[in-house]
């Protein structure tokens, strides 16, 4: 099934590709001893975290975000190996160059994903689905990875589509299709529907997309603000929102977990410093400016808080960055239990000409 080319008044063509367990895959293929195995990208070590689980490991019941304990004792036979994440962008970069053959309309949604608007694409194969399947092709050739691709009207359906016959698939899911094929789909698919969210929804009584198709755009706008308004369209099968290229960066950040639990502020207050160093070294190579520094900090029992502050004006030096994190983390300590894992992140970006003079005042 295809999608007919777009007319005047047509729908649009958007394609979502995903990359198959890709930061497994890329090490199963560089290493053949591999292939066939339970694998997990990550630490084994006590609070090491699963960063990707091959389609093997997958059968256990091994996910990403996982403790690394936790997968261990769902599959005892699991392979630990540490990421390599220069090779994965590369390997990413390989895949966008074969994206920017058919469109210029690329929105990277993380290094293995993408949507795609082939509306109007450089080099027309006849229907989306074809420029889908070509594109797929081409990753298998120039890779050796496999890609799973969704291809619909509008984003929120192509990424379901490309879900929907993981790994190494291809769906369609057309104009006719659409309204029907949401009405079955849980709540927590919708696109930016977290857990709080579906907890929410499921207070009101909304656990699929049928129940959210039954309220009114005023009832769902009332509970759920903006995002309501996102809602009662995705429902009923419809988004407007654009692939947009080039995706200016909202945030830019650095966290870790520690072996040990922290109990000092001296000791946080170095970690802390540790992480701003990251994070500086990667702000001063970019063009944006940030005005807000968040501070994350999670505890031994895994409850997380974030802490924000707004600069007047942009932040310009990594002691700004400093300054601003100490003086948020001092007011937590000393905490009640132990403090596992710290982070900091810039965020409220602006203009490259805002940083420049910015800088030129620092």
């Amino acid at each position: 099934m295809q999608l007919e080319s777009r007319r005047e008044s047509g729908p649009r063509r958007i394609v979502h590709i995903d990359m198959d367990a890709f930061y497994a895959s890329v090490e199963q293929r560089d290493d053949p001893a591999l292939r066939g195995l339970p694998l997990a990208v990550g630490s084994p070590r006590e609070r090491g975290v699963v960063a990707a689980a091959s389609y093997e490991a997958r059968r256990f019941g091994v996910r990403s975000a996982m403790a690394s304990v936790t997968a261990k004792r769902k599959c005892p036979e699991l392979i630990f190996v540490p990421p390599r994440f220069d090779v994965y962008r590369a390997v990413s970069r390989q895949i966008h160059a074969i994206f920017e053959r058919f469109t210029t309309l690329i929105q990277p949604l993380s290094l293995d994903e993408a949507h795609l608007d082939v509306t109007q694409p450089l080099i027309d194969l006849g229907s989306a689905t074809a420029i889908a399947a070509e594109i797929r092709r081409l990753i298998k050739e120039e890779t050796g990875l496999t890609a799973s691709a969704g291809v619909s009207y509008n984003k929120f359906l192509a990424k379901l589509a490309s879900d929907y016959r993981k790994p190494d698939g291809l769906f369609v899911i057309t104009p006719r299709m659409g309204p029907a094929f949401v009405e079955t789909l849980p709540v927590a698919k919708f696109h930016g529907v977290g857990p709080a969210t579906a907890a929410k929804m499921a207070a009101l009584g909304l656990h699929t997309g049928a129940d959210l198709r039954r309220q009114t755009r005023a009832f769902l706008t009332m509970h759920f603000g903006k995002s309501g308004d996102y809602y009662f369209d995705a429902a009923h099968g419809e988004d407007n929102r654009p692939v947009v290229a080039g995706r200016q960066r909202k945030s830019l950040g650095a966290e870790t977990t520690f072996a040990r639990d922290l109990l000092t502020f001296e000791d946080a207050e170095i970690a802390l410093a540790s992480l701003v160093s990251k994070v500086w070294t990667s702000y001063a190579k970019g063009a944006m400016a940030a005005r807000t520094a968040t501070l994350k900090v999670k505890y031994a029992d895994f409850q997380t808080v974030t802490r924000s502050r707004s600069h007047e004006d942009p932040i310009a030096s990594r002691a700004t960055i400093e300054d601003i994190g100490a003086a948020l983390l001092r007011p937590l300590f000393p905490p009640r239990r132990g403090v596992r894992l710290l982070g900091i992140a810039l965020s409220g970006f602006e203009s490259p000409a805002t940083r420049q003079l910015a800088l030129s005042l620092a």
